[in-house]
C-alpha cells in the first residue's frame, strides 16, 4: 500500500484556495499588523500556516504555534482545533506519526465538542491516513467508512470529494469492483461543484490508475503524464510525487531510462521541499530497481542513502525539540492561567492542609498506641502478681485499640470529602501544569489514606487473636482463595498456579483469619511481580505439619530490610511494580495470626529475582 498523495490538498479546504498561494500568503502577512480582533488574528495565523506547507514547513510551524498560544489564552475553541489539525499534518509530513496522531485526536475532540461535522469528517480522514502509514489497515478502512457515513449528512459536502478520493486510492480492494467508478464519479461531481481544481487533478490521477489496472494502459499512462505536467505547473509538488512513482513503476519493466527519470524527478522534489517520508519511499524504489537489474554499485549507493535517512530520522525522534515545543506551549499558557486559576489554587491549599493534618493525627494516634502497648507490657511484667492490675491494663489496651478504630472510622468521612473535592476540581485549561500535578497528588494520597484507614479498621490489635476454631478443608480453602485472586492477577496479566495437595487433611483453625493470611501473601506476590509472570502456590506435608509456600519472580527483598518486614507500619515497605501503595500492616497481621495457631511464617528472597513465603501449621492441628 503506498502513501497518500492528497494530504496537502485537504489543507486548502480550510481556506477554499486552490491557486495563487503566494499572493494569498503575501496578502495575509501584510494584513496581520492591522488585525485588532484577536480571534480574527488567530484565524489569520492558522490560515497562513496552512498556506505555507508546500513552501516552508518551518514557517508553518512558527505561525501555528503562535496561533495556538493565543487561542489557548483567549479560550478560542476553533483556533485551538485548527492549530492542532495543522500540527497533526505538519508532524505527519515530518514522519513523526505518533505525534501526528496525538494532535489529530486533540483536534477531533474539540471539533466534536463544537459539533463541527465538516471538520470532524476531515480529521477522521487524516487519522485514517496515519493508521495507513502505521500499517494498521483495518483501522484505516473503518475510519474512512466512518467519515463517508458522517459525510452523507453534510449540507456543504466539499470535503467528501477528498474522502472518497483517498478511500478509493488507498483501499480499492475493500470496495466492490463495480462501485469504484461510482466513487470516482461522485468525487469528481463534488469537486466540480466547488471548483476544487486540486482535487480534480488528484482524481485525474486516480482515473488514470483505474484505466491502467483495467487494461487501458496506454490511455491511463497518457492521462497520468498529462496530469503530472499540470500538477507541477501549478506548483503542487507534494501531489505530484505519487504520480511520478506510478510512472516510474509503469516503465520499470520496459524502459529503464524513463523509469529512473521519473523516480529521480520525484526524489529531487522531495529533497528540495523537505518531504522526508517520500524521500525514503523513492530511495527504496530506486534501490529495488537497481537490485532487480543486478546493478550492485548503484544499489549499494542508494542503500547507503537509505541508511543515512534512517539515521536522520532516528536523530529527529531522539532530539529534544519535541519536548521543547511542549515546554514552550505550556510556558506560554502559564502566565494567562495564573489569574484564572487563583481560586482553584486557594481551594487546593485548603485541601492539602486538611490532608496533612489528618495524616499527622493518624501517625500520632498510632505512635501513642504503640507506646501504650509497651507501657502495658512493662506494667504487666512488673505487677504480674496483681490480677486486678493486669486486667486493668488489658482493658486500657483494648480501649485504646477501639479508640484508634473509632478515630479511624471518624476520619474516613473528612478523608472521603478530601477525595471528593479533589475529584471535583477538573484539570483543564484554567489550571497550569504544576497545579494539575498537585491535584493529582492530592487525589492519589487521599485514596491511599482511605485504604490505610480501612486497614486500621480491619486490623485486630489483640495479640492473642481470639481464634474461632473450626474444621477447615485446606484444599478447599486454598482453591477458593486462588480462584478469587486470579481475577486480580489478570489485571497484570499474571497467572496463579496451585500445585501439590494436602488431600484429606482437616485443619483446626480460624477460617477467616487463615484466609486473610493466604490472601495477604498472594496479593503481595501479585503486587511485587512484573506483568505476565507466574505465581506458584505449593502445598506439601512435613514431619511436623503442613507447609504452604507462595513463590513469585518479582523484585525480591533487599537484605538490609529483610529483618523489618514483619514490623507494623514497617519502614521497609515499597511500592509494587504497578505503583501499588503499601501500608506495612499485612505481614505484621499475618505473623500474629499464624503464631496464634502455633505455626511459623518465614521467607527466602533473592533481591531482583523473587521471593518465597512459607507457612507451616503444626501437625498436632491436623486430623485425617
Amino acid at each position: 500500500m503506498k502513501r497518500k498523495p492528497a494530504l496537502i490538498i485537504l489543507l486548502m479546504l480550510l481556506g477554499h484556495i486552490c491557486y495563487g498561494q503566494l499572493a494569498s500568503i503575501r496578502k495575509i502577512q501584510q494584513q496581520l499588523p492591522f488585525i485588532h480582533d484577536s480571534l480574527r488574528y488567530v484565524d489569520a495565523l492558522n490560515r497562513l500556516g496552512t498556506l505555507l506547507y508546500e513552501k516552508n514547513v518551518d514557517s508553518t510551524f512558527y505561525y501555528t504555534v503562535k496561533a495556538r498560544a493565543i487561542a489557548d489564552r483567549l479560550q478560542y475553541t476553533k483556533g485551538k482545533a485548527d492549530a492542532a489539525n495543522n500540527l497533526g499534518i505538519l508532524y505527519d509530513m515530518k514522519g513523526n506519526l505518533q505525534l501526528s496522531l496525538r494532535y489529530y485526536n486533540d483536534a477531533y475532540n474539540i471539533y466534536s465538542t463544537m459539533h463541527d461535522t465538516s471538520n470532524v469528517v476531515q480529521i477522521i480522514m487524516n487519522i485514517a491516513s496515519v493508521y495507513q502509514e502505521l500499517g494498521k489497515n483495518p483501522k484505516a478502512v473503518n475510519s474512512y467508512k466512518t467519515a463517508i457515513s458522517i459525510g452523507k449528512k453534510l449540507s456543504r459536502d466539499s470535503i467528501m470529494s477528498l474522502v472518497l478520493y483517498n478511500y478509493v486510492l488507498m483501499y480499492p480492494d475493500s470496495i466492490h469492483k463495480d462501485s469504484i467508478p461510482v466513487y470516482i464519479d461522485r468525487a469528481r461531481q463534488i469537486a466540480s461543484k466547488y471548483n476544487d481544481k486540486r482535487v480534480l487533478l488528484a482524481i485525474d490521477q486516480l482515473t488514470a490508475e483505474y484505466y491502467i489496472k483495467n487494461g487501458q494502459r496506454d490511455k491511463g499512462v497518457a492521462l497520468l503524464q498529462q496530469t503530472v505536467a499540470n500538477v507541477i505547473k501549478s506548483d503542487l509538488y507534494y501531489l505530484s510525487l505519487d504520480m511520478l512513482i506510478d510512472l516510474g513503476n509503469f516503465y520499470a519493466a520496459t524502459d529503464s531510462a524513463k523509469a529512473i527519470g521519473y523516480y529521480s524527478q520525484g526524489l529531487q522534489i522531495t529533497k528540495e521541499k523537505g518531504f522526508k517520508i517520500y524521500t525514503e519511499i523513492i530511495n527504496k524504489k530506486i534501490y529495488d530497481f537497481y537490485l532487480a537489474k543486478k546493478d550492485n554499485a548503484m544499489a549499494f549507493h542508494y542503500s547507503q542513502q537509505l541508511l543515512i535517512l534512517h539515521d536522520e530520522q532516528e536523530q529527529t525522534d531522539n532530539a529534544s525539540g519535541i519536548d521543547y515545543i511542549e515546554y514552550a506551549l505550556k510556558d506560554q499558557q502559564l502566565s494567562s492561567a495564573r489569574t484564572q486559576s487563583k481560586y482553584q489554587q486557594n481551594l487546593l491549599i485548603l485541601v492539602i492542609l486538611l490532608f496533612v493534618m489528618t495524616i499527622v493525627i493518624i501517625v500520632i494516634l498510632w505512635r501513642n498506641w504503640k507506646k501504650s502497648g509497651r507501657t502495658a507490657e512493662a506494667l504487666r511484667l512488673q505487677f504480674k502478681q496483681s490480677e486486678s492490675t493486669t486486667e486493668a491494663l488489658e482493658v486500657m489496651n483494648n480501649n485504646y485499640a477501639r479508640l484508634i478504630k473509632i478515630v479511624a472510622h471518624d476520619l474516613r468521612n473528612p478523608i472521603g470529602a478530601i477525595n471528593t473535592i479533589s475529584s471535583m476540581i477538573q484539570p483543564g485549561d484554567l489550571l497550569n501544569a504544576d497545579t494539575q500535578e498537585l491535584i493529582s497528588l492530592v487525589k492519589i494520597s487521599s485514596k491511599n489514606c482511605l485504604e490505610l484507614i480501612n486497614e486500621l479498621l480491619e486490623t485486630d490489635f489483640d495479640p492473642q487473636q481470639n481464634l474461632k476454631k473450626e474444621n477447615i478443608d485446606l484444599d478447599e480453602l486454598l482453591t477458593q482463595c486462588i480462584h478469587l485472586l486470579s481475577f486480580r492477577a489478570k489485571d497484570k496479566d499474571q497467572q496463579l498456579n496451585l500445585a501439590g495437595s494436602a488431600e484429606g487433611s482437616i485443619i483446626q483453625g480460624d477460617r477467616e483469619k487463615l484466609w486473610r493470611v493466604i490472601n495477604n501473601l498472594v496479593i503481595n506476590a501479585i503486587k511485587f511481580s512484573p506483568e505476565g509472570c507466574e505465581i506458584n502456590i505449593q502445598v506439601s506435608q512435613s514431619n511436623s505439619g503442613i507447609i504452604i509456600s507462595v513463590t513469585d519472580t518479582g523484585i525480591g527483598i533487599p537484605v538490609e530490610i529483610q529483618s523489618k518486614i514483619f514490623d507494623p507500619f514497617t519502614a521497609a515497605r515499597r511500592k509494587g511494580t504497578g505503583g501499588e501503595q503499601p501500608f506495612g500492616l499485612g505481614l505484621y497481621i499475618s505473623k500474629q495470626i499464624i503464631e496464634a495457631h502455633n505455626g511459623k511464617i518465614w521467607f527466602t528472597s533473592d533481591d531482583g529475582r523473587g521471593t518465597t513465603f512459607y507457612l507451616e501449621l503444626p501437625k498436632a492441628g491436623i486430623t485425617s
